[in-house]
């Protein structure tokens, strides 16, 4: 029998066999974040109207960059592709430096502003995608192509859960303020699990109605009926698994215990009652309107206490081609405030020095206009080369900008300070306890990472300390 077992194994699927190179549910090592909460801002924020401050940019109101551009090899998007010229668009926000860093923060963020010291602004983020689709799923899965794992789902199943009534990956979707704006639609493979067994799925938590639909049970099952039902139903599910090994059948199993341990937990989630208006001051009022940002960002707090690994906010509406100053304006109003708060709430309650907080987008956006260029209703396009994101929390160094660019935000000037989202999603890892190169799984005969296979580090320079300075 022992022989038959090691011969079973040997024929078994690669898929069945775990991860390579670690035992899932171990960290490499100590971790700094138990948890990351990852804000989205869907549809490429400008970063001349929030950190890249380019004061010169009035001297050259109109100029036409074209040759600029020829020059420096732009790739240009099938919306501007076509135009005469591209009139260089200063920013209408208005910037000041803040805090002992001396950050420049425009005016359209005075809320994150007062709080430079507590975060990490990098200004040289840099993708490979210009196209919204692509973008989006190379920065939440790591590759442009459909069907690999998202961001969340590698580290649910890297790490396990750290409460077993709540899923190990949330996601909550924030409403924009802007009726008219241009918002995005996005997929769930931005929070699905790809090759990776589907248990580690990011779990919509829904702002409206029934948090999570079909949890409560059905008129006239009570809570002992629905035990023997799930019972039943486990010992079917076993059997079948034993005679097919199929693994998604003990991921529905899982499920289905999952969703009976959050008919107790969600209703006790989302009861803000016990929130205090101390809470509600730091978020502003709007945190007690389901479906607004505020609200999101202090449900992440809660599903962060809880110990939720992983949650994501998705807030849409930040593609703005037109109207940049009306929109852009709109939606950091939605997010300012309450990111503040989060940070604050966070910090008050000795949770941020191991949270991960990381905001931005999918890629920035370019120093000409699109299109005609006036003063009130003019937009800017997609940009991959640079762009900007913060982080804080978990050992990231406060009060720090990172990187910077040249005159047009177009391109990075500090090449050793670029960080491509490899680079991101590898020091994500680390903050964890991740090493991204040990850190695969086998899927198809090759080890899959969320890195990929094209260079990545780890960009200890934003960081106290790390395990990982030094290694390339």
């Amino acid at each position: 029998m022992g022989l038959g077992a090691a011969a079973l194994t040997s024929l078994l699927p690669k898929e069945l066999m775990g991860a390579a190179g670690k035992v899932t549910g171990q960290p490499n090592f100590e971790p700094k974040a138990k948890r990351v909460i990852y804000i989205s801002l869907i549809g490429g924020p400008s970063q001349f109207e929030m950190f890249d401050h380019k004061p010169m940019l009035k001297n050259q109101y109109k100029k036409d960059i074209k040759d600029f551009l020829v020059a420096s090899g732009q790739r240009l998007t099938g919306m501007t592709a076509g135009q005469a010229s591209f009139p260089v668009a200063p920013s209408f926000a208005d910037f000041k430096q803040y805090g002992e860093s001396g950050a420049w923060v425009s005016d359209t963020l005075p809320n994150i502003a007062k709080m430079v010291d507590d975060i990490c602004i990098i200004k040289t983020m840099q993708t490979d995608a210009i196209n919204h689709e692509p973008a989006n799923q190379l920065m939440y899965t790591g590759s442009m192509q459909a069907g690999k794992a998202s961001l969340g789902s590698w580290l649910s199943y890297g790490l396990g859960s750290l409460n077993n009534d709540l899923p190990t990956f949330c996601v909550l979707h924030a409403d924009p303020s802007v009726p008219n704006g241009n918002t995005q639609a996005i997929s769930s493979r931005l929070w699905g699990t790809g090759f990776l067994p589907g248990k580690h799925a990011g779990v919509n938590l829904r702002s409206q109605g029934d948090p999570v639909l079909y949890l409560k049970d059905a008129p006239g099952i009570d809570r002992n009926m629905r035990r023997n039902m799930l019972d039943g139903l486990s010992a079917l599910n076993q059997k079948t698994l034993q005679q097919v090994g199929d693994p998604e059948i003990q991921t529905r199993m899982e499920q289905y215990e999952m969703a009976y341990r959050m008919q107790m937990s969600v209703p006790d989630l989302t009861d803000m009652s016990d929130e205090s208006e101390h809470t509600y001051e730091l978020y502003g009022e709007e945190a007690k309107t389901p479906g607004s940002f505020a609200y999101t960002a202090l449900m992440a707090r809660r599903l962060a206490e809880r110990g939720v690994r992983f949650t994501q906010i998705f807030h849409r509406g930040w593609d703005q081609h037109v109207n940049l100053p009306t929109n852009l304006g709109h939606q950091c109003r939605d997010i300012d405030r309450a990111c503040y708060g989060l940070i604050q709430d966070l910090k008050q309650r000795g949770l941020l020095e191991d949270t991960l907080v990381v905001c931005g987008g999918e890629f920035g956006r370019t120093v000409y206009s699109q299109g005609v260029l006036n003063e009130t209703t003019y937009g800017r396009d997609h940009h991959p080369r640079c762009f900007s994101m913060w982080m804080a929390g978990a050992g990231v160094k406060g009060g720090m900008v990172y990187g910077d660019t040249d005159e047009y935000s177009y391109n990075i000037i500090t090449p050793d300070q670029k960080m491509h989202v490899r680079d991101l999603h590898a020091t994500i890892l680390e903050r964890s306890g991740l090493d991204f190169h040990k850190f695969s799984y086998l899927h198809q005969g090759l080890e899959q990472k969320i890195t990929g296979v094209e260079p990545a580090r780890v960009v200890t320079d934003i960081l106290h300390s790390s395990h990982m300075a030094g290694h390339g």
